[in-house]
């Protein structure tokens, strides 16, 4: 199988939360695998308290109750070991460029902690399996490696149970090296050439609200300025930067819309 090529670490994770509502939701399981250039790997899981009950679909899916978690660190204490844990890596997932990825700097925002992404390389291992094979993480595992997600699997001589944090996070991981054994023209082992492949939109926010279009200037992608550029909106119509302010938006989605608005008020 594939060595990754590294010109840094990459950390792969996953993320198993209350819902899928990235402004709404919380983290209550995290594991991160951070491999280094020579190949060698570090990894962490932490249970999570959400501070909220936990819905009966949430635990319906991934096992993990009030009381699985009751007496677990917050996100707020853990930040800090996970924000070091993640600086200066590149970051790689399933589904994490339009998921986890959000999810997780938007529980670090909205708990003080200001992570910065700004020359982080993003490497979704689920669009790569998209634009090449368009199946599920379990048919993944099952395809490239040869293994069954859903029974669970063995690593190192311990039985790793399905449907947990670990086992997925191990599997985007496996799965991302069979790719490269197995699309050796196509893709291409290096993560700034896997990041650009596997990115679907060019986001300028982490959740997509905000893109950029063929002339790489920021529009917005919903709504009635939908694919207007920000700049223009934000001249024409000074309240929609208020009323997003003031809405159920990310965090880091009204942080991007300031920053664009500052960088349109210094050009004027």
């Amino acid at each position: 199988m594939a060595k990754l090529n590294l010109t840094k670490p990459i950390v792969f994770f996953d993320l198993e939360t209350t819902g899928v509502d990235v402004s709404k939701d919380n983290i209550v399981e995290i594991c991160l695998i951070k491999v280094f250039p020579d190949g060698h790997d570090e990894s962490m899981t932490y249970r999570v308290n959400p501070g909220r009950p936990i819905p009966a679909q949430a635990t319906a899916v991934h096992h993990i109750s009030d009381e699985d978690v009751k007496d677990c660190p917050t996100f707020k204490e853990l930040a800090p070991k996970i924000g070091t844990f993640i600086k200066g890596c590149d970051l790689g997932g399933f589904n994490s460029n339009k998921f986890d990825i959000p999810m997780l700097v938007e529980e670090f925002l909205r708990n003080g902690y200001n992570i910065d992404l700004t020359n982080t390389r993003c490497v979704d291992v689920q669009n790569i399996y998209h634009k090449l094979e368009r199946r599920t993480l379990v048919a993944a595992f099952k395809y490239y490696c040869g293994k069954d997600l859903e029974a669970g699997f063995d690593v190192d001589g311990k039985h790793v149970e399905a449907h947990a944090a670990l086992a997925d996070t191990i599997a985007t991981y496996e799965v991302l090296k069979a790719q490269l054994d197995m699309y050796p023209e196509e893709l291409k082992n290096d993560i700034t050439e896997l990041a650009n492949f596997s990115r679907m939109n060019r986001n300028v926010d982490l959740a997509g609200r905000i893109v950029l279009n063929d002339k790489d200037e920021p529009v917005f992608s919903f709504g009635k300025y939908k694919d207007v550029r920000v700049t223009d909106v934000l001249r024409r119509d000074p309240g929609y930067f208020g009323w997003i302010l003031q809405s159920d938006f990310p965090l880091e989605t009204k942080q991007t819309l300031t920053r664009l608005r500052l960088s349109e008020l210094n050009n004027r």
